[in-house]
């Protein structure tokens, strides 16, 4: 009789958020992992993410031998208790997966439901926060040739790559100095903004930088292009580094903002998952900085590349850079035309060398 253990979970950053899971089937005498399933859900909910992951591992293991016995492990208490029958399934979107569950578990020799403390799911974990990072992962050991100790030729060690980013908000608008929201907009750099723009190219010019990213909105264009005049490079666009949209928000100060949607505002700045009304949340935006992130490391692997950014983008790669939270974007100020600078290696160490250097200002 053949026995397998799933471990499944879910996940998403903000609840709701960009939700992924994660999903492996063991072999239930050996422990050998035989199938592993990680993939995004879009934007859910932490439990619909958990379901998700549990209908994953169970067609994993159909796949592999329909007459199984199988056991599943999960850390939510919730899907345990409500595939086992003890509690009810009142979200639909929940209902409508552990319909799914069900049907495939009827398939299978036997189906039964253990929860687990989080510290014992650590794999089907890591494997949903593979898919939340954009990693989807579809793999089936049990198909892959089997290696024996003569195939296996010995690895040259990699040499660890450190790539520099260099984060430059751009100058001034005329919105800046009365702190107007200031998103999706076209104002120009003021003079003002141009003059700090090229205080920033000066400062710059020494760095070593290699590329130049920004932004295209205008007042990042206009920074990113005074600079790339000073450095003699070009400046390739990135729509990714764009501001967060502020919706209805945009060219209000934040008194007139709570005047005209007292409760929008309270929230939105509350909760990193809840927009600006008629606009994005800070959730949205770090999910295309991350794709930003990912994409510019691997261009410029090993480079020194200056990113000329808005204030909540840059806030993000700082954040990313610490290992905290995106809830640093309500802890850092970042005047105009400040110079912040993470480093990036190729083993998943960071180091922020700089937050909001505006010594060439003065």
């Amino acid at each position: 009789m053949t026995r397998f253990v799933v471990e499944a979970d879910g996940g998403s950053r903000g609840n709701p958020g960009p939700a992924g899971y994660g999903a492996l089937v063991r072999d239930a005498e050996t422990g050998k992992v035989l199938a592993e399933r990680a993939a995004s859900v879009g934007r859910a909910t932490n439990n619909v993410a958990e379901y998700g992951g549990l209908v994953a591992g169970l067609q994993a293991a159909l796949d592999l031998d329909a007459s199984a016995d199988v056991e599943v492990r999960m850390d939510s208490k919730l899907v345990v208790e409500q595939m086992s029958g003890r509690w009810q399934i009142k979200h639909p979107d929940m209902r409508q997966l552990a319909m799914q569950a069900r049907a495939i578990a009827g398939r299978l020799g036997s189906v039964r439901y253990t929860w687990v403390p989080r510290a014992q799911n650590g794999a089907a974990d890591a494997l949903a926060n593979s898919a939340m990072d954009g990693m989807p992962i579809h793999r089936d050991m049990a198909a892959e040739p089997s290696v024996t100790e003569t195939d296996v030729q010995p690895e040259e060690p990699r040499a660890v790559v450190t790539t520099v980013t260099h984060l430059l908000r751009h100058g001034q608008t005329e919105h800046t100095p009365e702190r107007r929201y200031s998103g999706r907009n076209d104002l120009p750099l003021s003079l003002i903004g141009r003059a700090e723009a090229e205080a920033a190219a000066a400062r710059v010019a020494d760095l070593g930088i290699e590329a130049i990213v920004a932004s295209p909105l205008r007042r990042t264009r206009e920074t990113a292009e005074i600079v790339a005049g000073v450095l003699g490079l070009p400046v390739e666009l990135e729509h990714d580094l764009i501001e967060l949209d502020f919706g209805d928000l945009e060219g209000l100060t934040g008194a007139e903002a709570l005047v005209k949607h007292p409760l929008a505002v309270r929230r939105f700045m509350s909760d990193l998952t809840v927009a600006a009304p008629g606009g994005e949340s800070i959730a949205d935006v770090s999910t295309r900085v991350a794709r930003a992130r990912r994409g510019i490391l691997d261009r410029f692997a090993g480079q020194t590349v200056l990113l000329v950014s808005h204030v909540t983008p840059i806030k993000l790669m700082l954040a990313a850079g610490l290992g905290a939270g995106d809830d640093v974007v309500h802890r850092v100020y970042l005047q105009a035309a400040s110079l912040c600078t993470v480093a990036w290696s190729s083993d998943g160490r960071t180091s922020v060398r700089l937050v909001n250097d505006t010594a060439h200002l003065r």
